[in-house]
């Protein structure tokens, strides 16, 4: 689909229930720039090749391949493809600890998320998880050809598409601002319609939440712009969404911290069971596993940012078990 005459998005299939990763791709001098192209698989590489057919280019055409964040269902067809389709991949350089990691890991290892949810009380989960999971397969990631620095600048014929770093949903996150156009191209930074999971990543963020909040008040430093998500549906304010999102997060940390005894000391599983989750406000049993994760892990992650801000404290047993109480 034309968002412009050198501005497309080609919706890629996702197994999963976010359905699609929105590519995007941007044409100068009939080289092609795409950014996010989806998850490794035959089913993306032929949704690909044949939406850019449909467009009147080819694979032959792509030049570079732009990746917001190391994800499986952004990132890794970038480098499967690569070698077939000769282009240059560039991720985030906050990204290289990760990638390195998953490419040293080994299947029989269990994902770093499975401590942390044993940290939170959430034995249960953490054992469900399985054992081999796809978010982590080291066969699909490589090293990128390039690291993209703060504020680097890409060029796109007369273009220009700023870099910026935006940690949170992970650690090497980045956005790109084309400032020609005046579009976002937000990644998972800011989505339309769910808000975003933080630091499920191979080599995980300290304080995520903190680091997420502080990457939306980047957004609402730059001019207003239109929304171009990795998920969803494109346009809408930037600011008006970068806002939306700080304030669930307020609210939600004023829930936490209301859910946490003044007398005792709560888990960060304890507090997730008790909040809704989802925009069907589910309760985190009626969720799956992987939800359930993505839940516990976000509830400590908004714990923890109360104890930066001295509302709660918190101590770890012997047993490796973190619980917090009220007061600095």
């Amino acid at each position: 689909m034309w968002l412009d005459e050198s501005t497309f998005r080609i919706p890629l299939p996702l197994d999963d229930s976010l359905k699609a990763v929105n590519c995007y791709g941007l044409i100068a001098d009939d080289e092609i720039v795409l950014i996010d192209p989806g998850e490794a698989g035959a089913e993306t590489r032929s949704a690909l090749s044949n939406g850019l057919n449909s467009l009147g280019y080819s694979v032959d055409n792509v030049g570079r391949v732009l990746v917001t964040h190391a994800h499986r269902d952004h990132a890794t067809s970038a480098f499967t493809l690569r070698d077939k389709w000769s282009f240059q991949v560039a991720i985030g350089e906050g990204e290289r600890d990760s990638i390195e990691a998953l490419q040293l890991r080994r299947p029989s290892d269990p994902i770093r998320q499975v401590a942390l949810l044993h940290k939170a009380g959430a034995a249960d989960i953490a054992d469900a998880l399985p054992r081999i999971d796809p978010h982590f397969d080291s066969a699909e990631w490589q090293r990128p050809d390039s690291y993209l620095a703060d504020g680097e600048a890409v060029k796109v014929g007369s273009r220009c598409l700023v870099t910026l770093h935006t940690p949170g949903h992970t650690r090497g996150h980045v956005i790109f601002h084309d400032t020609e156009r005046n579009r976002l191209f937000s990644g998972d930074h800011i989505l339309p319609l769910i808000t975003p999971s933080l630091a499920f990543e191979q080599v995980p963020l300290v304080n995520p939440l903190r680091s997420f909040l502080a990457s939306l008040d980047i957004v609402l430093q730059l001019p207003d712009a239109e929304l171009l998500p990795a998920h969803g549906p494109t346009g809408g304010s930037s600011h008006e969404r970068a806002q939306e999102l700080i304030d669930h997060h307020e609210n939600r940390l004023d829930a936490c911290a209301q859910l946490v005894p003044d007398a005792g000391e709560s888990d960060g599983y304890t507090i997730a069971r008790e909040l809704l989750w989802t925009r069907r406000e589910r309760k985190l049993d009626e969720l799956d596993t992987f939800g359930q994760t993505l839940a516990v892990l976000e509830t400590v992650a908004h714990l923890e940012l109360l104890e930066t801000r001295r509302v709660l404290t918190s101590r770890v047993t012997g047993d490796g078990l973190q619980f917090f109480r009220m007061g600095a």
